[in-house]
């Protein structure tokens, strides 16, 4: 400002450069299926349960069943600068940790039955054991309501751990008659 004037003095007139609209998308462009993913990664997935049958003790040499209630499809609307992002995350894969160094690992791509219908299940020697369940979830996602597109790359989630038993069995004989 030159020296001896007041602020808000006039020092020319306005001059109109543009009269036309300008296309601000370059400047803000939908997000990126990697910048989707980041977002994925932070989402409250849920930690699916393990329920397991026999509940709380086994039996040697009878199977116990694995499976989960959870839901197995979780939906988010996010907001990335400014577009409505809607992310569908669907389990794709679960891992049942059996605790059970013999095959600590099942994996399947259902959540599982209880009995009769049961898809999961693991025999034990007798002892103590901890199972969990690891779920790896996949999405899709659609910006703004555009077509659905794949996120690019899973996530993991780790379900609580469930302690239980298993006995063996020991036959007894008995007279009926006593």
């Amino acid at each position: 400002m030159p020296a001896g004037l007041a602020p808000g003095t006039l020092l020319g007139s306005w001059v109109t450069l543009r009269t036309e609209c300008i296309d601000i998308t370059a400047l803000n462009p939908p997000p990126s299926p990697e910048e989707v993913f980041q977002y994925f990664q932070r989402l409250p997935l849920p930690q699916l349960a393990t329920s397991q049958a026999p509940p709380g003790r086994g039996l040697s040499g009878l199977p116990v069943v694995f499976w989960t209630d959870a839901p197995s499809t979780q939906t988010f609307t996010v907001d990335i600068r400014g577009f409505a992002v809607v992310i569908v995350a669907e389990a794709e894969r679960y891992d049942w940790h059996t605790g059970d160094p013999a095959r600590p690992t099942l994996t399947t791509t259902v959540p599982g039955r209880a009995y009769p219908g049961q898809a999961t299940e693991h025999l034990y020697r007798s002892g103590t054991y901890t199972a969990s369940l690891t779920v790896t979830w996949g999405a899709t996602f659609t910006v703004d309501g555009s077509a659905p597109a794949d996120v690019p790359g899973s996530t993991t989630t780790d379900g609580p751990p469930v302690t239980f038993s298993v006995v063996e069995a020991a036959a007894v004989l008995t007279n009926p008659y006593d």
